[in-house]
């Protein structure tokens, strides 16, 4: 009788631990499979993002991973559904069956143990962990910001008003960033990589008016390490300093969700000391990126995205295309808010965001020809007559012999596919810029090595401001005589510099209570 009270009670002891042990099992394979999920995502997302964006960098990956992406373009969304995240499903769920889920009463699987599958599943997350950093560079990221560079104590100079002096007739300045807009669409001829120069009315404003140029020809800026994204690039060139994507994560600023570089002094800071009134205008949600929260926290007073386009009737309440409204809305919608701004006492700026020429291939808007096999060579096209239009209108407007107009990409092209078809490797891509009615003359306009962070003091030259010693942030004037710090010490030696960590821009830039 005690044997047998004794034999059910070691029963009950065994099928205790035998149910412990096997909801360990049921855990630890859930686990692993949520890894093995999660590490597929990367590696697909990871050959998504090189395969559209290309090798923009990893601070630009950071970036985008981290920051508001309210308003992205819904192609971009089922594109990245369509190639990462249905993959990662599929072949996931293949994975975990035929390690996990495949009929164990089957001799040969009945000897392969639980921790055996278990460490191959963990094996091949590795792996698929080690194939992401490797395509998206996360490894040389790190190793690279694993130093410390004496960057902005050596050379970052502060663009403060002992440093900024203003002319007594202020000018207005309307300053227009070109999505993805570089020579490179240009005719080889005229110095791009093109059969046929795709954008000939950009080549003829850069022409007739102001054009820094890397070449004797038409040509342009590099962007180096933290401005090769849209509010990168906006920053760079508005700040003369790049946007840090490591130096947000230290921070846990999320990237300018409730403070965005709240130290850096930014052309709408200064123009708003000398007493401009400035608008951002934008086809987009403003918010996408945080660039409301720059543009808001540095002193501009009206932006105007979708949203607001919406509220007063630029488009209808439902219309939704691309990134929210199409160029040809957006430049009617600027045409109407800068004749507002034209009617105060104040000098004005005006800045104007585009979108059609966003990757992939571009928005065909109704004004866009069939003039040539690639659609984004149609686009880009488009964009440029639209652009030369909207300056035509600009010259016959009464404030135009006071203004100066700014043009510039904002960043090279992502369209990776794109430059893949039809640019040799071996060509140097440069961005955009136009200067029309400055108030500077320089000599050295031609074979420069300069970067968007020169744009900087450049654009303030170009009002008429003078510049104690040519330089603002990390930018030179570009009117001036003056070697731009890409010239002084190589660009290869600068563009790494930019990416190694810095605790004075941490400190300086990041804090809300810097400035």
């Amino acid at each position: 009788m005690n044997d047998s009270v004794t034999n059910t009670q070691e029963e009950k002891i065994v099928q205790i631990n035998g149910n412990r042990l096997h909801v360990w099992y049921i855990a630890i394979g859930i686990v692993c499979s949520m890894l093995t999920l999660f590490s597929l995502l990367l590696f697909f997302s990871a050959l998504w993002y090189i395969k559209y964006y290309g090798n923009t960098g990893f601070d630009s990956v950071l970036y985008t991973l981290f920051s508001n992406l309210g308003g992205v373009s819904k192609g971009l969304l089922s594109g990245f559904c369509l190639e990462s995240v249905l993959p990662t499903v599929l072949i996931g769920a293949v994975l975990i069956f035929l390690v996990y889920g495949l009929n164990i009463k089957k001799a040969w699987v009945k000897k392969i143990k639980f921790w055996h599958k278990t460490l191959f599943l963990l094996l091949l997350v590795i792996l698929f962990f080690i194939l992401a950093g490797t395509k998206v560079n996360v490894f040389g990221y790190i190793q690279k910001i694993a130093l410390q560079t004496t960057l902005y104590e050596d050379y970052f100079v502060e663009p403060s008003s002992e440093n900024i002096q203003f002319p007594e007739k202020k000018r207005n300045l309307i300053y227009i960033f070109l999505e993805s807009m570089e020579t490179t669409y240009m005719s080889e001829a005229e110095g791009g990589a093109c059969s046929l120069n795709v954008i000939p009315e950009l080549t003829k404003l850069a022409v007739e008016n102001t054009n820094f140029s890397h070449n004797e020809s038409v040509g342009g800026f590099s962007t180096p390490s933290g401005t090769g994204w849209t509010v990168a690039g906006m920053v760079a060139q508005t700040s003369g300093v790049p946007l840090k994507g490591s130096a947000g994560v230290l921070e846990n600023n999320e990237y300018g969700k409730d403070s965005f570089l709240p130290g850096v002094i930014t052309l709408s800071d200064i123009l708003n000391e000398n007493g401009y009134k400035q608008a951002l205008i934008v086809g987009s949600d403003a918010s996408y990126a945080n660039r409301d929260v720059y543009f808001k926290q540095h002193k501009t007073d009206e932006i105007y995205d979708y949203f607001s386009a919406q509220e007063e009737g630029i488009i209808d309440k439902d219309y939704y295309v691309w990134w929210g409204m199409e160029d040809k809305y957006l430049f009617d919608y600027a045409k109407e808010k800068i004749r507002a701004l034209a009617k105060g006492s104040e000098p004005f700026a005006c800045t104007i965001l585009t979108a059609d020429t966003h990757f992939p291939e571009g928005f065909v808007c109704s004004r866009c020809d069939d003039t040539f096999s690639e659609q984004y060579n149609n686009v880009l096209s488009c964009a440029s007559r639209q652009v030369a239009d909207f300056i035509k209108w600009l010259t016959r407007q009464s404030f135009y012999d006071n203004t100066t107009i700014v043009i510039c990409g904002d960043h090279l092209s992502m369209d990776n596919q794109y430059i893949e078809r039809n640019i040799q490797n071996d060509y140097e891509r440069k961005g955009y810029n136009c200067f029309i009615n400055p108030i500077a003359e320089g000599t050295n306009y031609k074979n420069r090595t300069f970067t968007s962070l020169d744009i900087f003091p450049t654009t303030l030259a170009a009002i008429g401001c003078d510049i104690r010693g040519e330089r603002l942030g990390l930018g030179t004037n570009l009117f001036s005589e003056r070697q731009t710090l890409a010239e002084e010490m190589g660009y290869e030696e600068f563009d790494h510099k930019l990416l190694y960590s810095s605790n004075y821009y941490i400190k300086k830039f990041m804090v809300a209570n810097s400035q």
